[in-house]
């Protein structure tokens, strides 16, 4: 289900709401108006198989290890996709 960010234009609420049809309207919780505008959100994702720039203290050991079906070897290496050793 699409949940989008919006902002009332008489209150200046901003807010987050599920959003099923294009046609839906938008009704602000704070003040209850229709003169909604949907705000482009921003966004963040990882690609590749890289370790993360930090581990927020945590120990690599500790971290769990990905492995494909049938696999003896880890995804740590891969940088994502289709490869032999993901499975």
């Amino acid at each position: 289900m699409p949940i989008y960010e919006f902002q009332c234009r008489d209150c200046g609420k901003e807010f987050e709401e599920i959003v099923l049809g294009a046609d839906e309207t938008v009704t602000c919780p704070e003040c209850g108006s229709t003169a909604t505008q949907q705000l482009i959100s921003r966004c963040g994702f990882k690609t590749g198989g890289g370790a993360p720039a930090s581990d927020g203290g945590e120990a690599a050991e500790s971290k769990p290890q990905y492995r494909g079906i049938g696999s003896s070897a880890g995804c740590a290496g891969c940088s994502g996709g289709n490869c032999s050793s993901c499975g």
